[in-house]
């Protein structure tokens, strides 16, 4: 419960040590004291398992100070338009065994957002063109109306809790992006993934205050929700760096510095052969995408991104359908036929530019920067179809692209999180 909003409450490591789970319950202690709770409505709102953090450390630690004075104490899992979970992968995110379920969890209920079910959503207001303009650097005029998940109003205060990242869409993750597009509706989400994808990915991944930013905190502002943000910062081999507790807004703030000195690998040089190593927590080629978002900026023109993902075997599961008539294609390929794809679900069509990155269209002819190749289950007649590379999983020796940077060849054994830059990057990747 936030009584100042320029407080932040938090603990960050040096770079030699970790936050540890005393400090964690400090942090909490000091943000969410128990007496204030009393007798309230309580909903945390968690990511799914595409993303490294320790929730469940978090939520057994909130729930032991708080689940005993609350009227309610719940989760909401903010899919955006991820598959819904089950119950034992909810759990798993949670770190909750089925015993602690049945038992001492048993009142806490799980639940997965609907962001295609209008019954499952309210408006909470429309960002007028003229603000769309402003921030948008004259992109777009466009009133944006703005939907969430009606649940939360059931609620006294909400607890956003999730990890930041470098985000191929919005800058970083975290803050207000689990309610938008966590918990929103699809026009929101549809809108401002395509502005993301209209500034490009290389522009916009690892940068703060991105023209996205600020419409996903002009939504925030619409919800009327008392809410607290923490945001938590994950070291690639899981430890945790830092968490920052405050308003979403403060939190976020904080946490995106931390990110920005964690999670960006710095090279010398671009890459002619990228082996992006997919790990398992994405299930598809729709989260698995990023293994080519953190890449693209150090893939040298004409050089080749290898997504190596054996155990995906769909496009993806809400949108495989779509993307088998749209294909893969760059940012300006769908620009010059807007009249036919501006018709598609906006986001979809951002997912594509993204997944095949920066290129040009001109005469009917469309000419992207580098090859992406998709090493997967995925048959190699639908890559074909989508305009993606095919390369038979079972044919990559991953050691064989080790140690080999002096060549031009980069291996990265789990892609998806980090972001990978060129010190003296281009003027089509310089970002902000």
């Amino acid at each position: 419960m936030i009584d100042d909003p320029a407080q932040c409450e938090s603990v960050e490591a040096r770079t030699d040590q970790v936050v540890t789970p005393e400090d964690v319950a400090g942090v909490l202690d000091r943000l969410c004291p128990a007496d204030a709770y009393r007798d309230r409505r309580v909903l945390l709102i968690v990511p799914d398992g595409t993303r490294t953090a320790p929730i469940g450390l978090v939520f057994r630690l909130l729930h032991e100070r708080l689940a005993g004075l609350t009227r309610r104490f719940d989760v909401l899992i903010a899919l955006g338009t991820h598959q819904p979970m089950t119950e034992a992968a909810m759990c798993q995110r949670l770190e909750v065994t089925d015993d602690q379920r049945h038992g001492q969890y048993r009142e806490v209920a799980f639940i997965n957002h609907e962001w295609d079910n209008p019954a499952a959503l309210t408006r909470v207001g429309i960002i007028p063109g003229e603000q769309i303009a402003a921030i948008t650097e004259g992109r777009f005029a466009i009133d944006v109306p703005v939907e969430i998940n009606r649940r939360i109003y059931d609620y006294d205060e909400l607890i956003i809790i999730g990890p930041v990242f470098p985000h191929e869409v919005v800058g970083f993750s975290g803050g207000n992006k689990y309610l938008f597009p966590g918990i929103s509706g699809p026009a929101i989400l549809n809108f401002f993934h395509w502005l993301g994808a209209v500034v490009t990915n290389p522009m916009i991944i690892g940068s703060k205050w991105t023209p996205v930013r600020k419409v996903v905190d002009a939504a925030g502002a619409m919800v009327s929700v008392p809410k607290t943000c923490i945001c938590l910062v994950v070291r690639p081999d899981a430890s945790l760096a830092g968490i920052f507790g405050g308003t979403p807004e403060v939190a976020w703030d904080h946490a995106s510095e931390l990110s920005r000195r964690t999670h960006v690998v710095f090279k010398d040089r671009p890459y002619h052969t990228v082996l992006s190593c997919v790990p398992q927590m994405y299930a598809d080629l729709w989260t698995g995408g990023k293994g080519m978002y953190k890449l693209e900026p150090v893939v040298a023109d004409g050089g080749e991104l290898i997504i190596y993902a054996p155990h995906i075997t769909e496009i993806s599961v809400t949108h495989g359908t779509t993307l088998l008539e749209i294909g893969y294609h760059c940012r300006d390929y769908f620009s010059a036929q807007w009249d036919r794809y501006g018709q598609m679900a906006w986001g979809v069509v951002a997912h594509s530019t993204h997944v095949r990155g920066i290129g040009t269209y001109e005469d009917g002819v469309e000419r992207c920067r580098i090859q992406v190749t998709v090493a997967s289950g995925i048959p190699e007649e639908v890559c074909r179809r989508i305009n993606l590379g095919y390369r038979d999983p079972a044919t990559i020796d991953v050691e064989a692209f080790a140690d080999r940077e002096d060549e031009g060849v980069l291996l990265v054994r789990k892609a998806g999180e980090m972001l990978y830059r060129l010190q003296n990057p281009p003027a089509w990747a310089i970002g902000s």
